[in-house]
């Protein structure tokens, strides 16, 4: 499958997950959130609520607030349950696209309602660099940016649409990337629209 190179290390997929794929995967995800509730998370110090709705799967999750900061843990913030496993179609996605030996432990589940966006930030809450970031796309198009390692780097933006796979990994793995906007009714796979963002990460370094 044909990939384009947006910067050094990031590489996009278009239409990685065909459309029986998506709704596959779109299923497993309901499956998980059902297990462990999207909710909201809020910036370190300031508690300010992010704008995206988030959930896990996996040994770890990311979570955020406003007492401990960004971090990765075992179980849901609000439930204390432990996260759901990570569905097949996933690990499948991570063996496919990353090309990294051990597999993922952390899948963070965003969804974006038709107003929620996400600053340009690096992905560097974790021990192993040396792993890529494989994330999936699903729902409406998003406008998605990315530049280098230093915030300061030019940038460029192209619309990630449903079933679209974008890699981080070697040079690009500590690439600034985020989201402007969210393009509603752009597609029909989540019945009341927005979007869902799937990032695999690989969190502890190898033993």
């Amino acid at each position: 499958m044909a990939t384009i190179a947006l910067a050094p290390g990031v590489t996009l997929t278009p239409g990685y997950l065909d459309r029986a794929a998506q709704e596959e995967l779109f299923c497993a995800v309901c499956t998980v959130i059902t297990e462990a509730p999207l909710y909201l998370s809020r910036m370190p110090r300031t508690g300010k609520p992010l704008s995206v709705r988030m959930s896990n799967c996996g040994p770890l999750g990311w979570v955020t607030d406003e007492a401990h900061g960004y971090r990765y843990q075992a179980t849901h913030p609000e439930s204390g349950r432990p996260w759901p496993p990570i569905p097949n179609v996933l690990l499948r996605a991570w063996r496919e696209l990353g090309g990294y030996a051990l597999p993922p432990e952390a899948c963070l589940i965003n969804f974006y309602a038709p107003d929620a966006r996400m600053g340009l930030h690096q992905d560097k809450d974790e021990q192993d660099f040396a792993a890529p970031v494989v994330s999936l796309s699903l729902g409406d198009t998003a406008l998605f940016r990315v530049g280098g390692s230093k915030r300061s780097d030019p940038t460029r933006s192209v619309r990630l649409v449903s079933g679209d796979a974008v890699v981080l990994g070697g040079q690009g793995r500590l690439a600034f990337h985020g989201v402007d906007r969210i393009l509603p009714g752009t597609s029909t796979l989540l019945p009341e629209g927005g979007r869902i963002n799937l990032t695999l990460r690989r969190v502890t370094r190898p033993n």
